[in-house]
């Protein structure tokens, strides 16, 4: 069977993804960042995933007001990159899993979240820039990747209770599958940022790491934080965060965390990065 080794939670700035694809990222601005996951890099290379289930909201490039979908699976065998109004990056073509994405779909659909499928989509920042964080800048990305999009861009975003139990039912949907694939979830977006209004630039640290420190500990604490709260503590899109809960409600209640990293800031957010893996029965 199929099953879920470990979680990635990873920030998606756009101007990281600028920065790797103009070599700016040897710079004294942007070089503590990307030493940063150096360590991520070597343990993804060593872990060699089949497949990343990989959560991120769109902005605007897939999805538009004309069509809110709060949770939308990619089936499709690839997933292009978007031009967000200054060219597509130059990263390779996603290459999805078409045979696990809808045995996901049909699984979790049964057990009542009800899911949008979508069979053609171009994928943004959101999801291109954790890949890149990740696997670098390949000529082609080492895995699969199934995008799982979700709306925290336009009121009203799914709880956190939701996206919560939503993991666990991607897990449940997972072991399921009749193939042995060793399979990574990434959470992404976030940290604390605010881009416009009054409180434009804001950055919170206090509240992020104890978001972090929380996320391994106490997710069902998170689970419970309402929207204001994230509003509040950590800006206006900060709501990002309640992703990183689809990724923690599709491990082990118990887990090992293997890295962490936190750095202020990248263009005018929090970038937040943690490795969580599963902890094998009586080894915690």
């Amino acid at each position: 069977m199929a099953e879920i080794l470990a979680g990635v939670v990873c920030s998606h700035v756009p101007a990281i993804g600028a920065a790797l694809d103009n070599g700016k990222a040897g710079e004294p601005y942007w070089r503590p960042l990307f030493r940063g996951f150096e360590p991520s890099k070597a343990w993804i290379a060593q872990l060699k995933p089949d497949v990343v289930i990989l959560v991120y909201n769109d902005h605007g490039s897939a999805f538009s007001l004309e069509m809110i979908p709060t949770f939308a699976l990619g089936c499709a065998a690839e997933f292009a990159p978007a031009d967000e109004g200054w060219g597509a990056r130059p990263v390779p073509v996603v290459e999805g899993h078409p045979e696990l994405a809808w045995h996901i779909a049909q699984s979790v659909i049964l057990d009542e979240f009800d899911l949008t499928i979508v069979n053609k989509m171009d994928v943004d920042h959101g999801l291109t820039v954790p890949l890149s964080l990740m696997f670098g800048q390949p000529a082609q990305w080492p895995c699969r990747v199934i995008p799982l999009a979700v709306n925290v861009v336009q009121y009203p975003p799914p709880t956190g209770n939701r996206c919560y139990n939503l993991g666990k039912a991607i897990r449940k949907a997972v072991e399921s599958f009749d193939q042995p694939l060793r399979v990574v979830i990434f959470g992404t977006g976030g940290m604390s940022h605010q881009l416009q209004g009054p409180r434009a630039g804001l950055i919170n640290p206090e509240f992020d790491k104890r978001f972090l420190d929380r996320l391994v500990a106490d997710p069902q604490a998170l689970a419970r934080i309402p929207h204001v709260e994230y509003v509040r503590e950590a800006g206006s899109e900060g709501i990002e965060m309640v992703m990183w809960l689809i990724m923690r409600g599709a491990l082990d209640d118990t887990v090992k965390e293997v890295y962490r990293f936190y750095h202020v800031p990248a263009s005018n957010t929090a970038v937040g990065h943690m490795i969580l893996e599963n902890v094998a029965p009586g080894a915690a």
